[in-house]
């Protein structure tokens, strides 16, 4: 399975730069033959998953970004979504608490589950790191 590198993107970790992430996925995807279903998918899935990210990043002191990485193997569209925490927040969240809906966070998840075909979300709560993978598959 090839990777090959199509994009990186970072963005503040507010909801006004959803659409221009979901611009690239939705760009790249087309590029290599998704559907218009699948896009729409991708799309959806992509929108729960920054959310999700930002929401976490609500916890941080201090702004956050999100990084997203997208590539292509010979079979599927796959985007990575990091929360990237500023340098102030890594001294702090030692001490802290994070404050999880532990339902709502699941229901994030399934959600997304239901638009990508694979989906890894990783959660590490004593430094706040966040990454989730998504994984489109092309049709064969």
């Amino acid at each position: 399975m090839a990777k090959r590198d199509l994009a990186e993107l970072k963005i503040p970790a507010t909801a006004a730069f959803i659409p221009v992430a979901k611009r690239v996925a939705v760009t790249l995807g087309g590029q290599l033959g998704l559907s218009l279903v699948d896009l729409d998918e991708l799309s959806i899935a992509l929108t729960q998953a920054c959310d999700s990210a930002i929401a976490a990043a609500r916890d941080l002191d201090g702004p956050a970004e999100l990084k997203l990485n997208y590539f292509a193997t010979n079979r599927a569209l796959v985007v990575d979504v990091d929360l990237v925490p500023g340098e102030a927040h890594l001294k702090t969240m030692a001490a802290r608490e994070p404050q999880v809906d532990a339902e709502l966070q699941r229901l994030a998840y399934e959600m997304i589950r239901c638009f990508v075909d694979d989906f890894r979300p990783e959660v590490e709560p004593r430094t706040g790191h966040v990454r989730f993978r998504m994984v489109k598959y092309l049709a064969s």
